[in-house]
């Protein structure tokens, strides 16, 4: 297997090129190497910490430790592809992102719109809200006797897939009876605690587990997200070589050597200094939604009131999701002339899975003819480059990260690498990275909202809010 062959996994490392964060012009943001200096102490405070913290952390362990869950997966997305024309995840957050994410990487772009000789496996639905409307849109496209549902949640308890949950039950009920509701599901959630183990039991569901110590926006690379990969033909084994491959770069205590180090450093030096805004910007529609998993990684891991020692902080840094070259269209402007609050991730691609030769043609006019006998892939190249020239040109901030190509391999390291950034950014910010308080806070009030037993004291705290001011409703 090519992911056992060192020589090309050395091919397929991705690169990491930070020449536009090192930016010393005045009255413009930039890192230098006297910045990285001057923290050398709160760095080495920091890697001491992750060594310390690795057992904690047991989503760093995923590329070791699944061997038989990751044969068991196979087998079981094996039976599924067979026996079924769909494929649903129900869930949210790191339960719905990280599937979208890697399915679009390492799937073709018009996935669902193949025949299945085509696809090699079952279409894929992800249903990430409960708009009402996208449910009834969904059940609009899917026959729910050829559907096989996976219902996510670690917690058990989560709302959203729980109501998903039992829409789907009854319409089971009803289609195919209460006997065989559990040949149409597949529960992933905690083996021990929660609703969801629970009901698993109850209707007998084929059941896979999330890590002890894996939370949602860290648990891609297990069951949650290896399960609708290999369902839909990703080769699971290898997206996880690919992530072990990338711990084994980013042990390194030598910061200069460690992409996943390096990249937080940056970004905290950057927020000093007011960047306070994150862009991820990939270079190609198979990492389109990528920005949208690391949003939620960074801002959910890092977006903290208080520090380690209950300090108020308030900290965070926000993401913003764009495309090239799509976004070049509408965002660009603002991210060459704008504000220095910014720090842009590029994410490019050295060889694109296809090439497409641009024909020649209306040699009459010089402004089109130009781009004839050129490809769509050096155009996109060349777009590339003129936006991160345009944007350190004007002093503002950016970094490249290049996979050689998009395979299984270069995700997994993309994933892990983003993964470790963020807990060291944790540990250089003294926060608590793999918390969520503030979502916390929602979620109970949502509770209170719809009666759930147990929290009479929330709504009694909601139903006394203030009243909405009339004066300032138009």
């Amino acid at each position: 297997m090519r992911y056992e062959d060192k020589t090309w996994q050395d091919a397929m490392r991705l690169r990491v090129d930070f020449n536009g964060m090192m930016i010393n012009a005045p009255g413009r943001p930039g890192v230098c190497e006297e910045d990285i200096s001057a923290l050398a102490g709160k760095i080495a405070a920091a890697t001491t910490a992750m060594k310390e913290k690795r057992g904690q952390m047991k989503w760093r362990e995923l590329p070791y430790n699944q061997d038989d869950v990751v044969e068991e997966i196979i087998e079981t997305a094996r039976g599924v592809s067979e026996r079924f024309e769909n494929f649903v995840v129900l869930g949210i957050g790191g339960s719905a992102l990280g599937p979208i994410a890697v399915h679009q990487a390492l799937r073709h772009l018009r996935y669902n719109d193949l025949p299945k000789e085509q696809r090699g496996g079952p279409r894929l639905f992800v249903e990430d809200n409960v708009d009402p409307e996208r449910m009834a849109a969904l059940l609009d496209v899917i026959d729910v006797e050829k559907t096989m549902f996976n219902v996510i949640t670690k917690s058990g308890g989560t709302s959203e897939t729980m109501s998903q949950l039992l829409i789907i039950v009854s319409l089971l009920e009803q289609r195919v009876g209460k006997n065989r509701i559990n040949e149409h599901i597949i529960a992933t959630t905690d083996r021990e605690k929660g609703n969801l183990i629970k009901i698993a039991q109850k209707l007998n569901i084929k059941t896979f587990y999330v890590p002890d110590g894996v939370g949602g926006r860290f648990s891609e690379l297990c069951p949650v997200g290896l399960l609708a990969a290999a369902v839909c033909g990703i080769d699971i084994k290898e997206l996880l070589a690919g992530a072990k491959y990338m711990d084994e770069l980013c042990v390194a205590e030598d910061v200069w050597k460690n992409p996943a180090f390096m990249l937080a450093v940056q970004q905290y030096i950057a927020m000093q200094k007011g960047c306070n805004i994150s862009v991820m910007m990939p270079y190609a529609d198979s990492l389109k939604y990528m920005a949208d998993w690391y949003a939620q990684l960074w801002a959910e891991s890092l977006g903290k009131r208080y520090d380690n020692q209950g300090n108020e902080v308030f900290v965070g840094q926000t993401p913003v999701k764009a495309l090239g070259v799509t976004d070049q269209h509408s965002q660009v402007q603002l991210y060459t002339q704008g504000p220095f609050d910014k720090v842009i991730t590029f994410l490019g691609v050295d060889k694109y899975r296809a090439e497409f030769a641009i024909p020649e043609g209306f040699s009459d006019i010089p402004d089109v003819a130009f781009l004839g006998g050129h490809s769509l892939n050096e155009l996109i190249r060349a777009e590339q480059l003129a936006t991160e020239y345009a944007v350190q040109k004007s002093g503002h901030l950016s970094h490249t990260i290049t996979l050689p190509e998009v395979n299984e391999f270069t995700v997994g390291q993309l994933l892990y690498m983003f993964e470790v950034q963020t807990a060291f950014a944790g540990e250089l910010l003294d926060i608590d990275a793999f918390d969520q308080p503030g979502v916390e806070e929602g979620k109970n009030a949502t509770y209170a909202l719809l009666g759930k037993p147990g929290f009479e004291q929330k709504k009694q705290e909601l139903d006394c809010r203030p009243k909405t001011n009339a004066k300032y409703v138009i």
